[in-house]
């Protein structure tokens, strides 16, 4: 039984079926969006801090926000205080 070349051949196939996505761009946007589901919580408030900072919101909104965003995720994080967050951030 040959090997698929991609774990994810079938999701690969149904996107270059359903959209202009060729087989190569369809390939990377799974791995990116593989990629952004696989950031662990501190990674994902790391980087968002980052973004949110970046942006001119000051700290009281990004706990905030992040608080927010993180029970919106896929697989919900678990609640986490503004300390923790701001732990994750700055140690």
């Amino acid at each position: 039984m040959p090997v698929s070349p991609h774990r994810h051949e079938d999701l690969i196939a149904h996107l270059t079926r359903t959209s202009v996505l060729s087989p190569g761009e369809a390939a990377r946007v799974v791995a990116e969006v593989l990629a952004y589901f696989s950031e662990t919580t501190e990674e994902y408030v790391r980087r968002r801090h980052g973004e949110l900072q970046a942006r001119g919101l000051t700290n009281e909104k990004i706990f905030a926000r992040l608080g927010a965003e993180l029970a919106a995720r896929r697989v919900a994080a678990p609640e986490l205080s503004t300390r923790q967050l701001r732990r994750m951030v700055y140690g």
